[in-house]
């Protein structure tokens, strides 16, 4: 019984658990870090393979040996060594996108994994929950909605704002069956964040930071800059008290910059997936779309800045994320996810097929044909077009790259197919 469901929870310790859970998430980080350059070590010399299965067994004599080890609870330390197993299966898979397991950081996120079995919830109120974690007791969090399953594992973590908890439950809800309703195209951009070719308007993401959170967070990046300068100059590059609190009240700013992006990415992708019965999208190269500009001291980049900010526009819309929401909550919702080559969506007449950069000169707002004269918003033709590809793919492979016919349905027709009411079955 796995789990295929998230919550997560604001949670409230109290000082001593916050200085406890504080102490366990470095020292999480800490096995991880030597956990991995064991596994590395034994590969390199001896070309052996290394499990979790054997590293417990390691690990139950670093608890005896180190009070810092042995200070964090046993499954927790477990529960570290099973993620460092599907790390390494995520990158042998060649289908898995995953990179070879890196090191974490002092800066990194602190978490602390814990098994379902070493947790127990109790619901206090219609607001207020608990749950007892090993060797801290009871821990207070915010219930903002129902857990809704059995919990198969929690995880406490830490970001700008605090404390949360998150739970892997299990619910046992089953896809939804097809919802028959009607197809649409995204196009996900930077100036437009995603145009659907079934609305004649762009829907854009709020800023996520006002004028006054922009400007406070360009002061404390320079505040910061200042005394990392100091540090190393006169404390060996030890981090003082004042540069610590500089970096949480960065850390606080990108937090909610990065909360109110994922409330727009997930408001967008439950729209989509509710009133939608296919979802067409490009399948996007995101990490070569992002590639640094800057080469290398024989062959030294050009716009190297300019690159640098397009790079943050891109990976600020989140179209990684976006796409991961959608592969399962088109699941959920009885829809259907199709990924099409992104080849010339965007220089493609949605209404006779011809293909020509004319047709957007200098990547401009409007898109007019140059065979047939067709004019309409380049994002919106673009979504058209994506829109049909993926009526022609059908899903029947939703990473395939291969080449699409030219074969065309007038725009006006395509409307009047959205449009047209269903016949009625006749049994």
């Amino acid at each position: 019984m796995k789990a295929d469901m998230g919550r997560k929870y604001r949670a409230y310790p109290t000082e001593d658990q916050d200085r406890i859970l504080t102490g366990w998430g470095h020292t999480a980080r800490a096995l991880w870090n030597v956990a991995l350059e064991q596994r590395v070590y034994l590969w390199e010399q001896r070309r052996y393979g290394l499990r979790a299965v054997e590293q417990s067994k390691c690990l139950t004599s670093a608890r005896h040996g180190l009070d810092w080890i042995g200070e964090l609870p046993a499954q927790a330390g477990q529960q570290i060594l099973r993620s460092l197993d599907r790390a390494y299966d995520n990158f042998w898979n060649p289908e898995h996108p995953a990179g070879f397991p890196v090191r974490k950081k002092r800066g990194h996120r602190l978490s602390i994994p814990f098994p379902g079995q070493a947790v127990e919830f109790r619901k206090l109120n219609r607001k207020w929950a608990e749950v007892r974690l090993p060797k801290i007791g009871w821990l207070r969090f915010r219930l903002s909605r129902a857990i809704g399953g059995t919990i198969r594992n929690a995880t406490v973590s830490r970001d700008g704002n605090g404390w949360h908890i998150s739970f892997g439950v299990h619910t046992g809800r089953r896809p939804d069956a097809p919802n028959g309703k009607p197809a649409c195209g995204v196009d996900f951009g930077v100036t437009a964040s995603a145009f659907v070719s079934t609305e004649t308007t762009p829907r854009l993401m709020p800023q996520t930071l006002n004028a006054n959170e922009k400007k406070r967070l360009k002061a404390l990046e320079q505040r910061k800059a200042r005394q990392i300068t100091f540090a190393k100059k006169h404390n060996g590059g030890k981090y003082s008290h004042r540069l610590r609190t500089t970096i949480a009240h960065i850390a606080r700013l990108t937090t909610r910059r990065a909360n109110r992006r994922q409330d727009f990415t997930h408001k967008l992708t439950t729209g989509l997936a509710k009133s939608h019965g296919l979802i067409g999208i490009e399948d996007l190269r995101v990490k070569n779309m992002t590639k640094s500009a800057k080469g290398s001291a024989e062959a030294p980049g050009k716009n190297v800045r300019q690159k640098a900010g397009l790079n943050r526009s891109i990976l600020g819309n989140t179209p990684g994320e976006r796409r991961r929401q959608l592969e399962y909550k088109a699941r959920m919702y009885g829809s259907e996810l199709v990924a099409v080559p992104p080849f010339h969506t965007s220089q493609t007449c949605a209404a006779c097929g011809e293909v020509d950069p004319e047709s957007r000169k200098g990547c401009g707002r409007l898109f007019a044909c140059t065979r047939c004269g067709h004019e309409d918003d380049a994002d919106h033709n673009a979504s058209i077009e994506i829109e049909a590809r993926a009526r022609r793919t059908g899903g029947s492979d939703i990473n395939s790259t291969r080449s699409i016919p030219r074969v065309r349905v007038p725009v006006t027709g395509r409307r009047r197919m959205r449009e047209a009411p269903k016949p009625a079955h006749t049994g």
